[in-house]
């Protein structure tokens, strides 16, 4: 495969990504340990909270569905 002039290659493009990815991610706020932990524990709280609304809510429609299925069998 020929170069062609001025046009960037493959590698050229990979290496210029990965610079500017380097770049960005000096730029992020990074979370402390205990800011870590408490939006680690806030998660965990909030994905238990709407896993118990979630099958509470499958439990009521699975006990109408079944109630329903009686009355019309």
């Amino acid at each position: 495969m020929v170069a062609v002039p001025g046009k960037p290659t493959i590698w050229d493009k990979i290496t210029k990504f990965m610079r500017e990815v380097r770049s960005e991610l000096r730029k992020v706020a990074w979370p402390n340990r205990e800011e870590l932990i408490t939006y680690t524990i806030v998660v965990i709280v909030t994905v238990i909270i709407v896993a118990l609304f979630t099958g509470l809510i499958d439990v009521i429609v699975s006990g109408l569905l079944k109630l329903l299925g009686r009355l019309g069998g």
